[in-house]
Formats: C-alpha cells, structure tokens, sequence
C-alpha cells in the first residue's frame, strides 16, 4: 500500500515539474502554436485524469504583415 502511495506522489511531483516547467504540451502543439503565431490561453480541463474539455481564447492571432 506504502508502495502504491510513493508512487502516486512521485507521479504528482513530476506533473507539477512539467506545469512549472511548461512541459504540457507536445512538441507538436507547440510547433502548431508558433507556426500560426498564437499568443494567448489555451485551458485544459481533466477530471479523473480524462480530458474532460479544451479551449482557447478568442481574438490573441498576431496579424502577419
């Protein structure tokens, strides 16, 4: 059981490492983002670790010239 526990909170350890290190993404999102030059929010929702909803914020597209 002590196991089981470790091992939860070393998997919650590395998720915080990821959010603080902006590690949330793959690399092809990331890519996708920086290829149409989005600067904005991009919100995830998670619930019993699904992806339960996404969204982003309207209107944060950089007009190209």
């Amino acid at each position: 059981m002590s196991h089981l526990i470790e091992r939860k909170d070393a998997g919650f350890v590395e998720f915080r490492r990821k959010v603080r290190d902006a590690e949330v993404l793959s690399s092809a999102m990331e890519r996708l983002l920086n290829d149409i030059q989005f600067n904005g929010k991009v919100s995830v929702v998670v619930q019993n670790g699904r992806v339960l909803k996404s969204g982003y914020e309207e209107g944060y597209f950089r007009s190209r010239t």
